[in-house]
């Protein structure tokens, strides 16, 4: 397996727990055992943004250069750059502290 493919799927993975967190944050409890929420907290908050963002950087340099022929499949691409697109729009828009503004 290809290093870009098993970072995509890591990124996928991540993606997912920051829609859980989003969820659990936002919505009523859906996990009651904190270990759990812990590690879905720390994967989805923390580390989907940074794999996600290089993730996708390094797609585009890869696709770039071999001319759009990837080892990843296409709907796992476009998928981690929707959210992508959501995180920054989330971060850059929502994520502010309302005693400061």
């Amino acid at each position: 397996m290809g290093l870009l493919r098993f970072f995509s799927r890591v990124a996928f993975i991540c993606n997912i727990c920051y829609l859980l967190t989003s969820l659990e944050r936002y919505g009523p409890p859906i996990l009651e055992n904190n270990d759990v929420i812990s590690t879905i907290i720390v994967l989805g908050w923390l580390l989907s943004i940074g794999i996600n963002l290089l993730v996708n950087l390094w797609a585009l340099v890869a696709w770039s250069f071999r001319k759009g022929r990837l080892e990843v499949p296409r709907w796992l691409l476009i998928v981690n750059f929707i959210f992508l697109l959501a995180q920054l729009i989330i971060i850059l828009f929502f994520m502010h502290d309302s005693r400061n503004s």
